[in-house]
C-alpha cells in the first residue's frame, strides 16, 4: 500500500507541534499509523504482531513560505458609551 503525504520541517515553528508534521495533500488530515495498519490487515478483530516498514522517497521539495509577522494590535482607551435606561 502506497500512501502520500506532504510532511513539513520547520525548526523555526512557534509551537512544538508545528515543528513536524505529515498530512494528507488532498484533505490535509494528519495520518494515523494505527489506522492505516488496521486496514492493511482487513480491520478483523483479534490480536496481531505486524511488522511496519516506512519507505520515504521523496517526490518533491518547496522551501518553507515566510509567515509575514503579524502586527501588534493597538488597544486605544475609549470611554464607553452610556446606557439609557
Amino acid at each position: 500500500m502506497t500512501k502520500h503525504y506532504i510532511l513539513n520541517l520547520d525548526p523555526d515553528a512557534k509551537y512544538e507541534w508545528d515543528r513536524r508534521t505529515l498530512r494528507d495533500p488532498i484533505t490535509a488530515d494528519h495520518p494515523v499509523l494505527t489506522d492505516l495498519v488496521a486496514q492493511a490487515v482487513g480491520e478483523e478483530a483479534g490480536a496481531y504482531l505486524v511488522a511496519v516498514s516506512i519507505e520515504v522517497t521523496v517526490l518533491e521539495k518547496a522551501p518553507l513560505t515566510e509567515r509575514a509577522p503579524v502586527p501588534p494590535i493597538e488597544v486605544t482607551n475609549r470611554p464607553l458609551p452610556q446606557l439609557v435606561a
